[in-house]
């Protein structure tokens, strides 16, 4: 092998990585995965796709080797290959963000029309107000997500259940949502809600696998 046939295989190889993650569906597919393992179904329920169009995602990414297979009995889920594939998805949202002025554009446009300026702090922000016990957590994930995993001394707080919850916090208290990361509108509409009924509320920027990427402190209540 000459030195042109090494170089055109070594990046074929890599190109193939590329072309697997240059898909909208199979991007957001990569950030839901980063909360854990899922089903088929659940991936298709969560990003609003068709079972056989999941599936089929899941194929690309598979063959790419960038997701796996977890079987428990007849149950099949699928989680990312490792936790390095979610760094890379991290820097590559990065990349987009500093580069793709529109990126920006449409998180400002969308946040805007949930109320105005959403304010938002950053993992390390967050973690020295909770050490200095300043702010309440709430994750708005599904609480399944939640068990799986989550950001020290959060309360799991559903999104969906967050109306009838209202009543436990107090007023006097800067109460800071999150959820699966910068682009999940849970938190958004947390914030929203909150800021509605009178309370001090803003959203963490990013969501909790990149709280985990930085080794701040998690906990777990595994799902049974």
């Amino acid at each position: 092998m000459n030195k042109r046939e090494f170089k055109d295989k070594v990046y074929t190889e890599l190109s193939k990585i590329v072309k697997a993650m240059a898909n909208p569906h199979r991007l957001e597919i990569i950030d839901l995965l980063a909360q854990g393992q899922f089903s088929v179904e659940q991936i298709a329920k969560n990003t609003g796709l068709s079972i056989a169009n999941t599936s089929q995602h899941l194929q690309n990414l598979k063959n790419a080797k960038l997701v796996k297979i977890n079987r428990n009995g007849n149950f099949i889920n699928y989680s990312l290959a490792s936790e390095s594939m979610y760094s890379t998805m991290v820097s590559l949202r990065e990349l987009g963000m500093t580069f793709n002025a529109e990126v920006e554009k449409v998180i400002s446009d969308f946040r805007s029309g949930q109320g105005g300026d959403m304010q938002a702090i950053d993992v390390d922000t967050l973690a020295t107000m909770l050490e200095n016990d300043e702010v309440i957590l709430l994750d708005v994930r599904p609480e399944e997500e939640y068990k799986r995993g989550h950001i020290h001394k959060a309360l799991s707080t559903p999104i969906e259940k967050l109306g009838n919850s209202l009543k436990n916090f107090p007023k006097r208290k800067m109460l800071v949502a999150y959820c699966r990361g910068p682009f999940c509108v849970y938190a958004d509409e947390a914030v929203a809600m909150l800021t509605k009924n009178g309370y001090n509320a803003i959203r963490l920027d990013e969501g909790f696998p990149e709280w985990a990427l930085k080794g701040y402190p998690i906990e777990k209540t595994e799902v049974s």
